[in-house]
């Protein structure tokens, strides 16, 4: 079930001033004088600083950006004029490329090997590193097929060195994966033909204020509010601090294998609303009239991922507003146990520290993800290209579609090993200690 509910800018404008995230006051930077992009510093120092809440935040220039030989200046972040907002999106008919993978990606295996390169997991869970010569440009069909499976299976994998990765050929290595998304309100490349390309960016101009969210408030997945979010996305970042600004994954397969089996089956029977309305006020102050009006669409809070069956836990701080069907009590009180599920399960969560040139793909369907905002007043300078996926499909849904029963990452995991399961406590398997 979804629903899309239009407003007006005037609505936007009258939202008070505590919910904006982009509203800040004029400061002295902090300025650092190096002058070499790819390390990340921006170089120019004339400029008044804007203090960002990070919460809602992806890029801006709100000063003269990193100076006029910056090599990627047609890829700083634009925002044009619009009269009127674009309609809503259409429906996609999407089939999961991962679907038409060879099992255990072994033809994508297979190329890495023969160039002397290593597919290296990261952590247990999640997290997955091509290491080598490897570059994306290169995959054919088959390849890219199989990568969307490991993304899949992995939640996110990682390429260094792919500084030849033009940005026609990420936006082409996207559509392989489903239609690419343009975001309702956040800025496009300054180029102008780039409309399905995210920016993200931030210099000395853009200020951090550290006491403004928590960090377990920035795990987020990508758009959740649309009809059809995002599946297989990929970030490459252009320029990155020397240190500092990297970004966790977490994985929401995880997040549902460590919940007792009461709380999974109550999880599978609820739905939560997604909102693009904070989003869309947040914006307000840079461009009046966002690409489309914001929406909410009501998704389940557990999902099924078409190609590997898992079941995954899908609500983020960022957009979900609450669930529904219950008292706003509950549904507070679960979203911020699921919330702090996401940022606490150190087991389950990779890490990624930038260099200039890398890639990373996940799945938006079931990781959560947070940057650091921690390197200020370094540049950061990213292009993300985000596909569409389905409409996401319940536990129940899915069962009834495919005939199969959807899966528990966990319990596969066991099976793969050989190993009994420890049982779920279930307030009755274990004895009363002490300090019970």
């Amino acid at each position: 079930m979804a629903t899309a509910t239009a407003t007006t800018t005037s609505i936007l404008e009258q939202v008070p001033i505590g919910t904006l995230k982009l509203n800040g006051h004029a400061k002295k930077p902090v300025i650092n004088d190096d002058n070499e992009h790819d390390s990340g510093h921006s170089t120019d120092n004339d400029d008044e600083v804007v203090i960002v809440d990070p919460y809602n935040y992806v890029g801006e220039t709100f000063g003269s950006g990193p100076g006029e030989n910056y090599p990627f200046a047609q890829f700083l972040p634009h925002n044009p004029d619009r009269t009127e907002s674009d309609p809503v999106l259409p429906h996609f008919d999407i089939q999961d490329r991962g679907l038409k993978a060879h099992p255990n990606a072994a033809r994508l295996r297979a190329f890495v090997e023969a160039r002397g390169g290593k597919v290296k997991d990261k952590l247990i869970a999640i997290g997955t590193v091509i290491e080598g010569d490897i570059k994306l440009e290169d995959l054919g069909e088959e390849e890219k097929d199989d990568l969307a499976l490991l993304v899949a299976q992995r939640g996110v994998v990682f390429f260094r060195n792919q500084h030849s990765l033009t940005i026609e050929a990420q936006r082409d290595l996207g559509r392989h994966f489903g239609p690419l998304h343009k975001h309702a309100t956040y800025a496009t490349p300054k180029r102008g033909d780039l409309d399905d390309v995210v920016v993200v960016y931030a210099d000395h101009n853009s200020r951090p204020d550290p006491f403004a969210f928590t960090r377990a408030e920035l795990f987020h997945s990508d758009v959740t509010y649309e009809v059809q979010p995002p599946g297989t996305t990929i970030l490459r970042l252009l320029t990155t601090p020397e240190v500092g600004n990297d970004t966790l994954w977490s994985s929401g397969y995880a997040v549902y294998s460590s919940l007792s089996r009461p709380m999974q089956i109550y999880l599978e029977s609820l739905t939560a609303i997604h909102s693009g309305f904070d989003q869309a006020a947040s914006r307000t102050g840079i461009s009046k009239i966002p690409r489309r009006q914001p929406i909410e669409t009501v998704h389940p809070v557990i999902r099924v991922h078409p190609v590997t069956g898992l079941k995954s836990v899908f609500v983020n701080p960022g957009f979900v507003t609450r669930l529904i069907g219950v008292p706003k009590a509950e549904s507070e009180l679960i979203l911020n146990f699921l919330k702090d599920a996401f940022a606490q399960q150190t087991d389950a969560t990779v890490r990624w520290s930038w260099q200039s040139g890398d890639v990373a793909i996940w799945d938006n369907r079931i990781v959560n993800h947070s940057a650091t905002f921690d390197a200020y007043p370094s540049l950061r300078h990213g292009l993300r290209v985000t596909p569409h996926a389905e409409t996401p499909i319940s536990v129940e849904e899915y069962e009834a579609q495919t005939g199969q029963k959807a899966k528990d990452w966990l319990e596969e995991r066991h099976k793969s090993l050989g190993i009994k399961p420890i049982n779920r406590d279930d307030g009755k398997t274990k004895k009363r200690a002490f300090r019970d």
